[in-house]
């Protein structure tokens, strides 16, 4: 079974909505012995790294995230999902992470301009 984890920040319902879409189990959870007992774990993302941190560390999720990752089983980190595996973000100041992922993340210099709202068909 799929563990999607609910920290109060993510597109939960979107995410389990795809992979019931795809033919499979996935359920949404905040326990973190639910997340332990897990096949697999998705940690979604979409808001501020550190309120997002902050709220893993209140419901106590981060050491089951740690762990569960550590086991070898397969995780998936949607976008801040992702971010908060590494050791620290830049994003608001300096604000540690999981610290599964060396290194940090920060904002790409303003130069660079990314924004693409579109959707496009990839084959």
């Amino acid at each position: 079974m799929i563990a999607i984890i609910d920290y109060g920040m993510g597109n939960l319902r979107s995410v389990q909505k795809a992979f019931q879409k795809l033919g499979y189990q996935a359920f949404i959870t905040s326990d973190p012995l639910e997340i332990l007992d897990a096949d697999k774990l998705v940690l979604p993302g979409v808001g501020a790294f550190a309120d997002a941190m902050a709220s893993l560390k209140e419901k106590e999720l981060d050491q089951a995230i740690v762990e569960f990752i550590g086991s070898g089983r397969p995780f998936l980190g949607i976008c801040l999902g992702l971010q908060l595996l590494f050791e620290e973000s830049g994003e608001g100041g300096r604000h540690p992470g999981l610290g599964l992922v060396e290194g940090d993340v920060r904002p790409l210099p303003s130069r660079f301009n990314l924004t693409r709202i579109s959707v496009s068909l990839v084959f």
